[in-house]
């Protein structure tokens, strides 16, 4: 069996706007303390105003140096003249009618990438994206149909969640008595992109979401999704310390190479064996599994019982989740017999195997559905030949 997908896109590469301000947003405690250093701040200031200017941006959600009021006014027009403080713009704002909202954002350089709401009764999840498109090229999945534009940068990973914030009407008020719901209670970097293909970006940007002094998600409320980039693993364990998921999806290699191409650089062996020191490296809680069930393909009862038993030893949960089509795609959803059947025997070996409630179907905002709306920067291979021979 062959992958069904082929891209017929091909990336027009846009490089990032030169500007004359540095924004603020995304950089590291550290990162803004040499920044404000090299602007000019006195270094026997600049942790200071680090501290002043992080609960501003990060706690109050200011995005306009002249309303931070404790600084001085010659130092506000100082940053003003220097930084800016820029998030993301939203293009368009789509609401499902289960309350899950979709966000196509404009970053820098015309490009756009998409970001999902999604609201429960004990939580609200934020999934945000890490690429302008993908290099995975995961057949079942509609974001592996559009090619790699870029990485996002720290900043444009951290305003995902501030533009969420803004939207949700999260930020506190000064003033008004404290109030601890937490509308964005946990992220989960399972977008746009490939997150340890941008791992640096994402290991600062997770830094400045999980400061206890702005947006302060603890790390057991980040989840970090990824198909199988084996030598990242243990650097996501020793750097960054979130909760680990991992793009499954098949028991023997045959049929992960076809599912996860990246599975031929780094088979399903390979994968476990990185897995297993996970736990272990970053002191988390189970590693994830997420399987999504295509007919067929992957989801007989052989199949679950060759997954618990390759999965032995890893203090793990089992995410299921019935395949959200989308036009185009060659797969079908398992149906709901078959997929309880699966989680049953999954559930007998010992682990926990939920079944995902598809979210935002309506408006293309499932699980593996994300897909810029845009064809800005993109013209198809025959548009492009075309316009060759004219």
């Amino acid at each position: 069996m062959t992958a069904p997908i082929t891209q017929d896109l091909l990336t027009i590469p846009r490089k990032l706007p030169e500007t004359a301000l540095k924004n603020i947003v995304g950089l590291t405690r550290d990162q803004l303390r040499d920044a404000l250093v090299e602007a000019g701040t006195p270094e026997k200031q600049a942790k200071m105003r680090v501290g002043q200017i992080w609960q501003w941006v990060y706690h109050w959600g200011v995005r306009d140096f002249a309303q931070m009021t404790n600084l001085a006014k010659d130092y506000r027009a100082f940053l003003a003249e220097r930084f800016e403080i820029a998030v993301p713009e939203i293009v368009t704002r789509q609401v499902s009618a289960d309350g899950t909202r979709k966000y196509l954002l404009r970053i820098a350089g015309g490009h756009e990438v998409e970001t999902v709401y999604i609201p429960e009764e004990s939580r609200g999840t934020l999934c945000i994206s890490s690429q302008v498109g993908c290099t995975l090229t995961c057949s079942f999945c509609h974001t592996g149909t559009q090619k790699l534009v870029r990485n996002l940068t720290a900043g444009e990973i951290v305003g995902q969640v501030m533009v969420a914030r803004d939207d949700l009407g999260e930020w506190p008020v000064q003033g008004a008595p404290k109030d601890e719901t937490r509308l964005v209670s946990n992220v989960v970097l399972m977008g746009m992109g490939e997150p340890l293909y941008n791992f640096d970006n994402v290991r600062d940007a997770m830094k400045v979401v999980m400061d206890g002094e702005g947006i302060s998600l603890s790390r057991r409320r980040i989840t970090l999704s990824t198909s199988g980039v084996v030598p990242e693993i243990a650097k996501t364990a020793e750097e960054i310390g979130c909760l680990l998921a991992v793009s499954f999806h098949a028991t023997t290699d045959e049929t992960r190479n076809m599912l996860v191409p990246v599975n031929k650089k780094w088979n399903i062996e390979t994968l476990l064996n990185a897995l297993r020191e996970y736990p272990r490296l970053s002191n988390s809680e189970r590693i994830t599994f997420e399987y999504v069930m295509l007919d067929g393909v992957n989801d007989s009862d052989a199949d679950a019982r060759r997954l618990v038993k390759l999965i032995r030893g890893i203090p793990a949960k089992i995410n299921l989740i019935p395949f959200n089509e989308w036009p185009g795609v060659a797969y079908k959803r398992s149906s709901w017999e078959r997929i309880e059947a699966f989680a049953d025997i999954v559930h007998k070996a010992g682990y926990a195997s939920p079944i995902r409630t598809p979210r935002g179907e309506d408006i293309m905002a499932a699980c593996g559905q994300l897909k810029t709306a845009t064809e800005r920067g993109r013209k198809t291979a025959a548009q492009i030949a075309a316009e060759a021979r004219v």
